[in-house]
């Protein structure tokens, strides 16, 4: 997902460039296809009538492409008073080999059931800026979980709290179960909930007629066999939901009916296997998924809908589905522009994409606490209002799309390596930002930014706020990444990527298997590089320390022995890059290898050293101390020219010399 308000953490810094070109919609020639954006006849000042659809009808595909451990078969309505009823009928399959006893599931709604629960406290009612309604609690109840032979387990469950012991807070419960399950046996479990969805602020809920539902059913929790993410010992993966984490399933297939308020429009991961029908007042979709390791939908009655088919070489042919709040329905093209890119050039760098589906989501301006999320196959953007909106449009669709790979088919642990997904999907980003429509981050000033560092592979909910998983999960790691490409090259850097994204595809993978990735292509190790700056919480730090100077020369024939101490005080790092600026104007470049700690550079030349200066050019993208960069050869006024430098150096960033 994006991280903060606006999504404009570091990772959104951008420069201002003129769009290029535009991309007027087309229409599949299915007479199911969905209708072109209908002309606005609405009197000045209303929303335009939603245009009438009919979802596209597909069949399921035969390829297989994942270890598909659970299937549900959902049926859940909507009512009038923002409820969710359903049934669920969940099939697992035990995928070690030890005798399990107990099966567990995230109930991720109760995370909003009072101000008492884990993600309330640690979040403080608050997420990305959107800060928690007045009375918007919901809550999730099961209200039966039975056995396929008739025998109830609701006596049977206990709500469990692994994390932190906090005895109010209900988003994972265990199910003892009345015969234990052996490995390679599937157990069918039939569960009867209802979630009185909360007000939206973070993720899912309402607002006035939207509806996100994210996370809505109860969804069993991994269990991971001996080998997968490296583990030596089978067992259950278990967290609650936290204010900073995200989440982690298993690959499965989905078939889930919904029925909504006859008016509503319905968005959903996967594709509609029927055309809706109408019965008693309400519509009735059937969406079907599978491969994937999550079902999410929105339903709304004031979407405008258009869909646009897209193939490319590696996109053998996606139905693009937008569902636009009327805000933003003169936005469309922009959207698939963004669309079509993203798809295009990810699954050129990153592997096919194998879905048949996506589907774009942009919420009302007062549900914004949905925007900027990801879920397989389908994205939501960021809200929409009457403001003319900038690159963030187009960044907050091309990052969301980035996950359909990272987040989607790779499927890291985002409990418990968040990094894996969010900086691998903020790098993707800023790469196709720059391509597309030329905006380059402004990494010095993202580096710079960086003022606690920690180890990017502890668990999300150890950062010490979400601006400090922001920090670090996603600008930092971006970082990280490309401080690999710098020291490699952007081909060998391309090759690393393409090939962890097929080793791994729906694997779940881990941070040492991604190390042993960029090992196997680079044929060196990079266990100092990881030690420090993915494992540990380092950044780089390079100084000048002191100048000394020291005439040797004669009035005829000048020269000065200028003595610089060059240190590495944090962080290793291979090429190093100095200038060397004498008082004449002659200017002496080096490249120091930053072993040993420090270096002394002796050098002689017919006029004494004006500065010098570690990395002039910015480049190290890991550097996060500047102002030690800088040192004049004139030792009464170091800590000032430090300081004037510094000052310099940001306002020139700031005001243009990069992009910001």
């Amino acid at each position: 997902m994006t991280p903060v308000r606006a999504k404009v953490i570091l990772s959104s810094i951008i420069a201002v460039c003129v769009l290029g070109g535009t991309l007027l919609l087309s229409l599949s020639g299915s007479p199911d296809a969905l209708p072109a954006l209908a002309p606005n006849t609405a009197k000045p000042g209303a929303n335009p009538a939603p245009a009438p659809v009919q979802e596209s009808v597909q069949t399921p595909r035969a390829e297989v492409l994942s270890d598909r451990i659970v299937e549900y078969h959902i049926d859940v309505q909507l009512t009038e008073e923002n409820t969710l009823k359903g049934t669920s009928i969940m099939t697992w399959t035990h995928p070690g080999t030890k005798t399990v006893n107990e099966l567990y599931f995230h109930l991720y709604p109760n995370a909003f059931s009072s101000d008492q629960t884990t993600f309330m406290k640690e979040s403080g009612g608050k997420l990305r800026g959107d800060v928690m309604p007045k009375d918007g609690y919901g809550s999730m109840k099961l209200t039966e979980i039975k056995t396929t032979e008739g025998l109830s387990l609701l006596h049977r469950i206990q709500y469990v709290q692994p994390d932190d012991g906090n005895m109010n807070d209900r988003s994972l419960v265990k199910v003892r179960l009345p015969k234990p399950v052996k490995g390679g046996e599937s157990i069918t479990l039939n569960i009867a909930f209802e979630v009185e969805l909360p007000k939206i602020f973070a993720r899912m809920g309402t607002a006035d007629e939207f509806v996100m539902a994210g996370q809505w059913f109860p969804k069993i929790s991994v269990y991971e066999p001996a080998g997968r993410r490296n583990r030596t010992t089978e067992g259950w993966n278990l967290h609650q939901y936290h204010g900073n984490s995200e989440f982690y399933s298993d690959f499965g297939i989905y078939s889930v009916r919904i029925k909504v308020p006859e008016d509503y429009i319905v968005a959903a991961t996967g594709f509609p296997t029927k055309p809706y029908t109408k019965q008693d007042g309400q519509r009735i979709y059937q969406f079907y998924a599978d491969d994937v390791h999550d079902f999410a939908w929105a339903a709304s009655p004031n979407f405008i809908v258009a869909e646009e088919p897209f193939s490319s070489p590696n996109v053998p042919g996606v139905r693009i589905k937008l569902y636009l709040d009327p805000a933003h329905a003169d936005l469309k093209d922009r959207y698939f522009y963004a669309a079509k890119s993203a798809l295009s050039n990810y699954s050129d760098w990153y592997g096919r994409y194998p879905y048949s589906t996506l589907s774009i989501v942009v919420p009302p301006i007062e549900a914004n606490g949905a925007g900027g999320m990801e879920y397989p196959t389908l994205i939501t953007a960021f809200g929409a209002d009457d403001t003319s909106p900038g690159y963030e449009l187009e960044r907050t669709v091309i990052h969301e799309i980035g996950h359909q790979y990272f987040y989607g088919m790779i499927a890291s642990n985002e409990f418990e390596e968040a990094w894996l997904d969010e900086a691998f999907t903020s790098y993707a980003e800023d790469r196709l930002m720059e391509q597309e429509y030329g905006l380059t981050p402004n990494l010095p000033l993202q580096s710079a930014s960086m003022s606690s560092p920690a180890p990017l592979t502890q668990e999300a909910w150890k950062y010490d706020s979400h601006n400090h998983y922001a920090e670090n999960v996603y600008t930092r790691g971006k970082l990280v990444l490309l401080g690999i490409e710098q020291q490699v090259g952007t081909k060998k850097m391309d090759q690393i990527m393409a090939t962890y994204a097929a080793k791994y595809r729906f694997k779940h993978p881990t941070t040492a298997q991604f190390q042993k990735v960029v090992e196997q292509v680079t044929r060196r190790s990079w266990d100092t590089y990881f030690d420090q700056y993915i494992y540990g919480s380092q950044m780089a730090d390079f100084s000048v320390d002191s100048i000394a100077i020291k005439e040797q020369g004669t009035s005829e024939e000048p020269s000065y022995i200028s003595s610089i101490r060059v240190a590495k005080n944090a962080g290793d790092y291979s090429e190093i890059p100095i200038v060397f600026t004498f008082a004449d104007g002659h200017m002496i470049r080096k490249v120091w290898d930053g072993k040993g700690g420090e270096i002394i550079y002796n050098l002689t030349y017919k006029s004494p050293l004006d500065w010098a200066m570690v990395d002039p050019e910015y480049s190290i993208t890991l550097e996060n101390k500047h102002m030690n960069n800088y040192l004049k050869a004139e030792g009464d006024e170091v800590l000032e020219t430090r300081f004037n430098i510094s000052i310099t150096k940001v306002l020139e960033l700031l005001l243009g010399s990069l992009s910001w």
